[in-house]
């Protein structure tokens, strides 16, 4: 398969993600309409986003940080034996592309590898259940060996905080969203290279993130491209900081 294949085969199967995850209003169709099958680098460029900091961020919404309490301690504490008891199988990525589960973006190289299964992703959707999260993260150990490091968990973008506590608590843990991307015009792929005062103009990447300045650029603005998602680093250490990744660092910072 080609690398323009891989992509393209990468941007069917994130919309499809998203649809799942998302509510099925008018205003969830017009996000998902902005995207189609030529933004190819916009899911690129998302996924990249998701494995670098994600703080100070204009392109990206994370969850408040809420009290820590001794009851959220226990839950996630609970949330990580269940996740390390019910996944520890995947540790062999044979196993888990047996299940269902296919590579994002497969001919790219990444610092965290996800591999995804759209029928977890669809129950998602509907209901929170630690033991199917949306995606396994691995990362590339010795010889180009994949090495199971955590998992990713998704909610649909209608999703109140208070839901989102129940799933996985806030006061450990930052839900994040990716918003705010200004894109190429659907069929002006090319535009991506575009840079302004040394700065892309279109992604993650771009200082542009409203609607007026995107459209000033020539460029189609999207509030929302998926919904909300949590990365649980369960097999990469016992410390929080590393399991629960933004949320539980920013506690650590503020001791």
């Amino acid at each position: 398969m080609t690398k323009l294949a891989a992509a393209a085969t990468a941007v069917i199967v994130a919309i499809s993600i998203a649809t799942a995850c998302r509510a099925q209003t008018r205003a969830d169709t017009t996000e998902m309409d902005a995207m189609d099958s030529t933004d190819l680098h916009a899911t690129h460029a998302a996924h990249e986003a998701m494995s670098g900091p994600m703080s100070m961020d204009p392109h990206m919404t994370l969850t408040p940080l809420r009290p820590r309490s001794p009851a959220d301690s226990i839950r996630t504490a609970q949330l990580v034996a269940q996740i390390r008891t019910a996944l520890a199988r995947y540790r062999d990525v044979r196993v888990a592309e047996a299940d269902g589960f296919r590579k994002f973006l497969p001919s790219v190289k990444q610092p965290i590898y996800h591999f995804t299964s759209w029928r977890w992703a669809l129950r998602a959707g509907r209901r929170f259940d630690s033991t199917r999260p949306t995606s396994l993260l691995y990362r590339e150990g010795p010889g180009g060996t994949l090495v199971l490091a955590g998992a990713m968990y998704t909610a649909p973008a209608r999703t109140s905080l208070d839901a989102l506590d129940q799933r996985v608590p806030l006061s450990v843990a930052r839900w994040h969203e990716h918003v705010n991307w200004c894109l190429p015009p659907s069929g002006q792929r090319e535009r991506w290279r575009e840079t302004r005062d040394g700065k892309p103009l279109f992604g993650p990447k771009s200082p542009i993130a409203t609607a007026e300045a995107c459209n000033a650029a020539g460029g189609r603005f999207v509030p929302r491209l998926f919904g909300w998602m949590v990365h649980v680093m369960a097999f990469e250490s016992d410390d929080p900081n590393v399991i629960w990744g933004s949320g539980a660092e920013h506690d650590h910072m503020h001791q």
